[in-house]
């Protein structure tokens, strides 16, 4: 399974409507569950993001469709980026000559 870390600010919308942070992160934990995807974590950050969710997910391309999906809406802009447990990086580094 490989796992996702995605890095989000809220947009001007997102700022105006802060006090559904939380119940609109609830929201996507269940529609991620209904595209395959599980959210593990999602955190509130103090610096230059407002908040940071990491994901689990079988199918790229269900991944991508649900990152879309949760930019559309139009509360939060963000970036994403494939992440690697230990095992991962190791069977990665077995392959270097």
């Amino acid at each position: 399974m490989a796992t996702y870390v995605s890095f989000f600010n809220f947009t001007e919308q997102g700022r105006a409507t802060i006090k559904d942070t939380v119940k609109r992160t609830e929201a996507a934990r269940k529609a991620a569950e209904q595209a395959g995807l599980r959210i593990t974590e999602i955190l509130w950050l103090q610096g230059p993001f407002d908040f940071v969710a990491i994901t689990e997910a079988d199918d790229e391309m269900a991944a991508v469709a649900f990152g879309f999906g949760t930019l559309r809406l139009g509360n939060v802009t963000g970036h994403t980026y494939r992440a690697y447990t230990a095992a991962e990086m190791a069977r990665a580094l077995e392959k270097l000559s």
